[in-house]
């Protein structure tokens, strides 16, 4: 005898945004993950006059190398989804793209700041 129910869905009533969101969040994950993530990783292991500035990446670097820094990426980007994806369930545009947005930035700047620093 079950007691679950297996046409219960929790995210019944609404559908994750494409077009828009989907490139929104290509961006970020392409400037913010990677641009970023492959600039910091050369400085910190091929530059001998720079080190990290960030003490989290610091300290994540310290402990576990590569894969600290990994971690705090993954997980800067889980929780900006979600945010995004209370954004979707609370029908809140601002949510909604604020999360990748902001990370987009955040990669960009940080990203031609990391090259500057190598040429």
């Amino acid at each position: 005898m079950s007691t679950t129910d297996a046409t219960w869905l929790p995210f019944e009533g609404f559908t994750i945004p494409t077009g828009l969101t989907r490139y929104l969040w290509l961006f970020a994950v392409t400037t913010y993950g990677v641009g970023d993530g492959v600039t910091t990783a050369i400085i910190v292991w091929v530059s001998p006059l720079y080190r990290e500035a960030n003490p989290i990446l610091t300290a994540a670097i310290g402990a576990s190398g590569g894969f600290g820094l990994l971690a705090v990426k993954i997980l800067a980007v889980g929780f900006c989804a979600g945010i995004s994806l209370w954004g979707v369930r609370d029908d809140d545009r601002f949510l909604l793209y604020l999360p990748p947005v902001a990370l987009t930035v955040i990669g960009v700047t940080a990203t031609l700041h990391n090259l500057s620093l190598l040429l």
